[in-house]
């Protein structure tokens, strides 16, 4: 159905992934690649200049630890784990969704979401983000 899917993730709040794994491997059935992302705040380092080292250190294990549950995920997916491609990346969802996307020529992005509430509505989700500044379709799975 799809070639290339971004799958943007939250691998400290996997619940939210777990629905939107079973779409993604149905639009991916035939030879689609499922694009597992996720996106580590970017620190406002150069404000911090004199923890800089300290910063890049927990940069560092933050990026370690994203890598390691993004492999870890792979195993609750049924396809093969040949098909699905792990990125770690800095900065906001919404832009690096729409880099990775540009970067892969992506065909479609599934995302996660809670459903919304007052906080979610006033203040915004990745999800929300997502969807109004995306270049691609976007399905989000409740």
């Amino acid at each position: 159905m799809y070639k290339t899917i971004i799958m943007p993730v939250d691998v400290f709040e996997m619940e939210l992934s777990d629905k939107a794994i079973r779409h993604a491997e149905f639009l991916a059935q035939q030879d689609g690649i499922i694009h597992l992302l996720h996106v580590l705040p970017a620190s406002a380092s150069y404000t911090m200049s004199r923890f800089a080292s300290d910063l890049r250190r927990f940069e560092e294990h933050l990026q370690q630890e994203a890598e390691s549950r993004l492999t870890t995920m792979v195993s609750h997916f049924s396809l093969d784990p040949s098909r699905i491609k792990l990125h770690v990346r800095l900065g906001s969802v919404r832009d690096a969704v729409n880099e990775l996307a540009e970067e892969l020529n992506a065909d479609m992005v599934v995302i996660g979401s809670r459903n919304p509430s007052i906080s979610t509505h006033l203040l915004g989700s990745n999800a929300s983000s997502v969807i109004r500044h995306a270049h691609i379709p976007v399905l989000v799975v409740r």
